[in-house]
């Protein structure tokens, strides 16, 4: 988080050009305690992800299927990506951003599967938008709610750690009891 208070803007383009949720999300969270403003959060993320996968959609279309071939680890996944771009095509193009493991390899398939340029740009654009401004606001979210549980756990922070030091002695006693009971050998 010091990264982001120091560089924040920075650190979320690059961040988000990088498959990004994270530092997205932490963005959110870092504008929620007033170390970043939501808006220009959304902006960086927003420009880093359009130019991330703008850049892999161009590598994707010039170097086509045997740039992916050179990258065998990314073979299962960029198959199911083909799959997925047949199967839904502009909702895939606009939405890929938003499943898990697919992200990186996405656009490179998009390219080398000879999407028009100019398509890809405007689906890109508009999936940006949607994911920068979704990563944005879930983080926001969470930085309230991370906020009221950490004073919550301040406040009470004696129950706290005996519910906790409880389950652990729990936990203990529990599986004690069930090794004693799972030993081989004769009972008394």
């Amino acid at each position: 988080m010091s990264l982001l208070s120091s560089h924040g803007y920075w650190v979320v383009l690059v961040g988000a050009a990088l498959e990004g949720e994270t530092v997205l999300i932490m963005g959110g969270m870092a504008a929620h305690q007033g170390l970043l403003h939501l808006p220009l959060v959304i902006g960086a993320a927003f420009l880093g992800s359009l130019i991330g996968d703008q850049v892999c959609y161009w590598i994707g279309r010039r170097h086509g299927r045997a740039f992916l071939e050179r990258h065998p680890h990314w073979q299962p996944r960029a198959e199911q990506a083909n799959r997925l771009l047949t199967r839904y095509g502009t909702a895939f193009t606009i939405g890929f951003r938003f499943l898990y493991g697919l992200r990186t390899v996405s656009p490179f398939v998009i390219g080398a599967a000879g999407m028009p340029p100019w398509q890809f740009t405007l689906l890109n654009t508009c999936g940006a938008a949607v994911w920068a401004m979704a990563g944005a606001a879930l983080g926001y979210a969470f930085g309230g709610m991370a906020a009221t549980l950490i004073e919550g756990i301040q406040r009470n922070e004696a129950r706290f750690v005996a519910v906790l030091a409880g389950a652990g002695i729990l936990f203990w006693l529990l599986r004690r009891f069930t090794r004693l009971r799972h030993r081989p050998g004769p009972r008394p």
